[in-house]
């Protein structure tokens, strides 16, 4: 059942990737033609050479013209057919790689629409692992099988006919002891396969690991945590090692078994061509020429058996790639979705479930009315669902049950790229890109002018530090950062959402990691941002949330109060408890 899986599995994904080649039939068409020629060609200087020993065989009969004319005809034929088969390589490299390019686009362009649950579940470096490493594996296994594939089939079809005109006797021979080499390569090209799909998922747990490591190395070094991240590291780089090792090991045994086969096959040939020759049904150069053609015909065979075991590497890979390629996409907008223009801000829960898996329910019977321009402010203690209502809000998830309606329309009939253009984002963890500080900046609004860039800046007081930077705002940082502190880095992102000027606020501890000083100005930034506004704030600094037109208390997923910062604190309840805490002696 097993093995009948997996050929189910091989066929579905060559059928994939045959759809990708199919694309490029025009360089398929012409590499398989100058094949062909290379191969007439190659197949050709047999024939010459036996044609000048002939001229060569008794005592004082050698036709020493004769000889040299062939030669050169030979260096000829030879550099031709080397010219054809460099062409013929650059068309497999064009091929090759346009349909890598493609694979790797289209394996991008899924992680652009894959749901966040997604993301959320994989370990990243297992995704980078797919579209890197096991698309290079996928690669050279495609190369190896455009560049021999091809002529191998080519070759044993034209040494068959080449050696069936020149002695159809000893052409039996061959052709009855050679497919004992396709045997043994598909005997040990069977057991390959899951070794080497096995390997490709190792590698990948391997990438992801260190992905892992590199991204928290901070918090490594803090907690003396190197030991055991080297003992977890040798444990995965042991078992890719063995796992490797025996791969590598049973494909390492297609050659020399295909080779032994073919020994065998070249000296069943040589005896009865010699029985053959003494008997005159064949002469000296004619038995030279079909030594050399049954040479060449059982080559193809090991050529190909070689490219059957890294075709199975090639194909274990493949799949791994189409899997990510194939899953299953967040639900498209509707074709008649409609787009959000002329926010006010008045955004209605009703009635919300939601949970992140099925076994652990978060969220229950969530209601929440809001009017445009209220600042609502969500507290609670960890896990109680605070930042899961800013992700259905932003739809990064859909809700289990109920309804989520901005504008009195529900989101669901509302184009994502228009509902997320309504809010401006601020989280407590930062997200910088590669480039300039000008560059991450403008992220939301790529049309901005240089003064409404240094005007944002200003307001989310982020200029001064910029200037002071070796190119202002053409600084090149990195994903991380660079060498922008936290405080600096939460700076550029509020300058971002200052830029846009959105309908409506979604700040999650969006002055975390500022100072208190600098925090207050931007409050007051904030507050001139926020006024008409609807805003939703998530804080665990309460002294924050004090001017909030509306505190949700959330508990367990559910709104447990619900009010003003004062009326909440007269009610002496959860929210009274955790605002003392924070101010107790």
């Amino acid at each position: 059942m097993k093995n009948k899986n997996k050929k189910t599995s091989n066929k579905s994904t060559i059928a994939k990737v045959l759809q990708y080649i199919k694309r490029y039939w025009i360089l398929l068409l012409l590499s398989i033609i100058l094949a062909a020629i290379t191969v007439a060609l190659t197949l050709y200087i047999p024939v010459l050479v036996g044609k000048a020993v002939d001229l060569i065989v008794g005592m004082g009969e050698v036709d020493l013209p004769g000889v040299i004319s062939i030669l050169l005809k030979i260096g000829i034929v030879a550099a031709v057919a080397a010219i054809l088969q460099w062409l013929m390589n650059i068309l497999n490299n064009r091929m090759t790689y346009h349909v890598v390019r493609d694979i790797r686009n289209e394996a991008f362009n899924k992680i652009q629409v894959l749901p966040l649950k997604y993301i959320d579940k994989q370990p990243h470096g297992e995704i980078v692992s797919r579209i890197i490493a096991d698309v290079d594996q996928f690669a050279e296994g495609l190369l190896m099988g455009f560049a021999q594939l091809f002529t191998g089939v080519v070759t044993i079809f034209g040494t068959f006919l080449f050696m069936l005109s020149i002695n159809w006797k000893i052409t039996i021979v061959v052709v009855l002891l050679t497919p004992l080499s396709l045997l043994v390569a598909r005997f040990i090209a069977n057991r390959t396969y899951n070794m080497f799909k096995r390997q490709s998922e190792i590698r990948a747990e391997q990438t992801a690991f260190i992905d892992e490591m590199i991204s928290n190395l901070k918090v490594v070094k803090a907690f003396n945590h190197e030991d055991e991240a080297q003992v977890e590291f040798d444990h995965i780089n042991e078992e890719l090692g063995k796992c490797s090792l025996k791969a590598i090991f049973y494909s390492s045994l297609t050659n020399p078994s295909t080779r032994f086969i073919n020994s065998v096959v070249y000296t069943g040939v040589a005896l009865t061509g010699a029985l053959t020759a003494v008997g005159g049904g064949i002469t000296v150069g004619g038995l030279t020429s079909f030594l050399s053609y049954a040479n060449q015909y059982t080559k193809p065979f090991n050529e190909i058996s070689s490219v059957i075991t890294e075709l199975q590497n090639a194909l274990a890979c493949a799949t791994r790639i189409f899997e990510l390629i194939e899953e299953e996409a967040q639900i498209p907008d509707a074709y008649n979705a409609i787009v959000l223009n002329d926010v006010k801000g008045q955004v209605n829960i009703e009635n919300v479930d939601f949970s992140y898996s099925p076994e652990t329910q978060l969220i229950e019977n969530l209601n929440l009315f809001v009017q445009p321009g209220q600042k609502v402010a969500i507290v609670g203690p960890t896990g109680s669902g605070k930042t899961t209502i800013i992700n259905l809000l932003m739809r990064f998830y859909d809700v289990n049950k109920g309804s989520i309606k901005v504008e009195n329309i529900h989101i669901h009939d509302i184009t994502r790229k228009s509902l997320r253009t309504s809010y401006g984002m601020v989280l407590q963890d930062t997200w910088l890109r590669t480039g300039t500080i000008r560059e991450n900046i403008i992220i939301g609004k790529p049309d901005a002018t240089e003064e409404e860039i240094i005007e944002a800046a200003k307001a989310a007081h982020a200029h001064s530090f910029i200037k002071r930077l070796p190119k202002g705002y053409d600084t090149i940082i990195t994903e991380d950062g660079g060498n922008l502190s936290q405080g600096e880095k939460q700076l550029l992102c509020i300058t971002r959402v200052m830029l846009c000027l959105p309908p409506m606020l979604i700040l999650d501890e969006a002055t975390s990691s500022i100072d208190t000083r600098s925090e207050l100005k931007i409050q007051e930034a904030f507050a001139r941002l926020m006024k008409s506004k609807t805003s939703f704030i998530v804080a665990h600094r309460l002294s924050t949330i004090r001017q909030a037109d509306v505190i949700l208390v959330l508990k367990d997923g559910s709104i447990i109060e619900q009010g003003r910062h004062n009326e909440l604190l007269e009610r002496d309840g959860f929210y009274a408890t955790l605002y003392n805490s924070q101010f107790s002696k």
